[in-house]
């Protein structure tokens, strides 16, 4: 069970980690949290590629493509790099962050699904969207 008299913090995990239950726990919020991270990554090079495909000079339907692209693109790098780096920012700046992201990816994806050719793009929003929510829920 542990060398005795030694707590969580003392064997190198965080402050409350101390039974295998509490690891994979651990593991399962750390997977999570990569996984969401990967996708908002993926998420941001699709957007930025959808965006860059898109005429400037077109429709008002392409601009708005062309915003939401950008839109989601910059969210999904600032939640990346949230996620990602040890800035030590507390869970309710996460959270908001994640589901932020979420919602921008659901609306982008949304956007996409009305322009021909976008399929990936959509398809990479709603991924991304996903495991936010997969990643917020073990925030709960």
């Amino acid at each position: 069970m542990g060398t005795p008299g030694l707590t969580g913090i003392d064997r190198g995990y965080p402050r409350g980690v101390t039974s295998t239950t509490s690891q994979q726990e651990l593991f399962r919020f750390l997977e999570d949290r990569f996984a969401c991270a990967q996708a908002c990554t993926e998420c941001a090079r699709a957007c930025a590629l959808r965006a860059s495909l898109v005429d400037p000079d077109g429709t008002e339907n392409q601009e708005l493509v062309r915003r939401k692209g950008i839109m989601c693109a910059e969210v999904c790098d600032a939640t990346c790099r949230v996620l990602s780096e040890q800035n030590q920012a507390d869970e309710s700046s996460i959270r908001i962050q994640v589901e932020w992201c979420r919602t921008v990816c659901l609306e982008a994806a949304h956007v996409f699904d009305r322009q021909p050719g976008a399929e990936d793009s959509a398809a990479a929003c709603r991924a991304c969207a996903r495991a936010c929510t997969d990643f917020l829920a073990t925030l709960n």
